[in-house]
């Protein structure tokens, strides 16, 4: 915004003066005060919460009870707890890090006791926690952007990500399942196994909250800040009901602290993004990139979606997937969008690749975590996290050009799309 003036051709520009970028940057709609910090303050807050009072009256335990009573007793058991476990962390944390931290403590140990190597214990975490911020009905903060971004119900928004989302796991699963195959590992003791029976007569009433989400969300269309207040409210009540669930009163407060915690983390990147939305803005460089984007692509679709994700990725390196989400969206989304690709699927294909830096070295954050947890060696861990998560570079692509997959479309379709591309991805 400042030394625009000395770039060379189309991003050129006359550049400001420091105290209209201050002012700017701080009181414009576009600046620190913009939509990342917006939404952050109305919808985010309630879902972390959410997250917070599952895990205040024993939530967590109950995601780990249930993965290990569906998938612990087959072959490679340890490995497909961690990615149902995972999967349904992610549900309602939607952040990579936090879900290697909390999840991993229990999964790595359980894979390294019955077999795996380290650095595959750490790499099926790292990438099934990632993809956590994809799974519905709780995506990561950037998928409340893309509802901002383009002016849709949050619920919209979870329903078409919901098939890429399977289709992630799905791949994880199937490979996990071959690598037991390959390395001779059976499954985890029955000892070790807790009953079905004794889990869902105390777990039941975790049902029921995110039953309320995925009402108020999908079919009453509330707003997404509403829909997480009374998910927490219908958690808090529910638990109430059983001693083992039921939360004392420092359990409580201890979830509304660790929500203040997360939310500091939160909206210092909220702010950021709103500073890097603002600079892009008044430095027009947000309208040049587009027009050199285009330029390059040469009107091809597939050539400038290829470039994108390269940038996504690099752009990813150490920054939050939140943080690339919004300067894609601003700088690439018009052109993609101009370019006759459906703006769902386009801003879509921003946020996965926004999210596959967490698993993609040599930065990958996610990966650093799960790594340091098992002991395993960082580069090994990272490369095989990347051979895990192949199809997550490949499946935004096929959205991109077939919105069935995003549920666009008549059902036959639909149901055509979902059964030939599971089967692409199993083989």
């Amino acid at each position: 915004a400042k030394f625009a003036y000395l770039l060379p051709g189309l991003l050129y520009a006359k550049g400001s003066s420091w105290e209209r970028i201050a002012t700017y940057l701080y009181l414009d709609a576009s600046g620190l005060l913009g939509l990342p910090l917006a939404v952050t303050a109305s919808i985010v807050v309630a879902f972390i919460l959410f997250g917070q009072a599952l895990y205040a009256v024993g939530g967590d335990k109950f995601l780990t009870d249930l993965a290990l009573v569906a998938m612990g007793r087959y072959r490679g058991g340890s490995a497909k707890v961690a990615v149902v476990s995972s999967s349904l962390f992610g549900t309602v944390s939607g952040s990579a890090v936090s879900n290697v931290v909390v999840d991993g403590a229990i999964t790595i140990p359980m894979m390294k006791r019955t077999g795996y190597p380290a650095h595959l214990a750490a790499a099926i975490e790292a990438v099934a926690s990632t993809g956590g911020q994809i799974m519905p009905p709780v995506m990561g903060v950037a998928a409340f952007l893309i509802a901002e971004f383009l002016n849709i119900p949050y619920g919209e928004v979870a329903l078409a990500a919901a098939i890429p989302a399977c289709l992630y796991y799905l791949a994880l699963f199937t490979q996990v399942d071959l690598e037991a195959a390959k390395h001779g590992l059976g499954g985890l003791p029955r000892s070790e196994l807790p009953r079905f029976r004794q889990i869902i007569r105390r777990g039941w009433v975790f049902f029921v909250p995110l039953a309320v989400l995925i009402y108020t969300l999908m079919y009453a269309a509330w707003e997404a800040g509403k829909a997480g207040m009374a998910a927490v409210l219908a958690t808090f009540l529910v638990a109430l009901i059983q001693k083992e669930t039921r939360p004392s009163v420092l359990a409580v407060l201890k979830a509304i602290e660790d929500s203040g915690r997360t939310l500091l983390e939160i909206v210092v990147i909220a702010g950021v993004a709103g500073f890097v939305i603002g600079t892009l803005q008044l430095s027009g460089l947000a309208f040049k990139m587009s027009l050199i984007l285009t330029t390059l692509g040469g009107g091809n679709a597939l050539l400038l979606l290829a470039l994108t994700a390269i940038v996504c990725i690099i752009l990813g390196m150490g920054m939050p997937t939140t943080v690339v989400y919004i300067m894609l969206a601003v700088l690439v989304g018009p052109t993609l969008v101009q370019l006759g690709i459906e703006p769902l699927g386009a801003h879509l294909f921003l946020f996965y690749f926004g999210m596959l830096s967490m698993i993609t070295p040599p930065v990958c954050l996610a990966t650093y975590v799960a790594a340091s947890l098992a002991g395993a060696d960082f580069w090994k861990t990272g490369w095989t996290g990347m051979r895990l998560g192949i199809v997550a570079y490949v499946v935004p692509f096929i959205f991109v050009f077939h919105p069935a997959l995003l549920f666009k479309g008549p059902a036959t379709e639909i149901f055509f799309a979902i059964a030939t591309a599971a089967i692409g991805v199993v083989l």
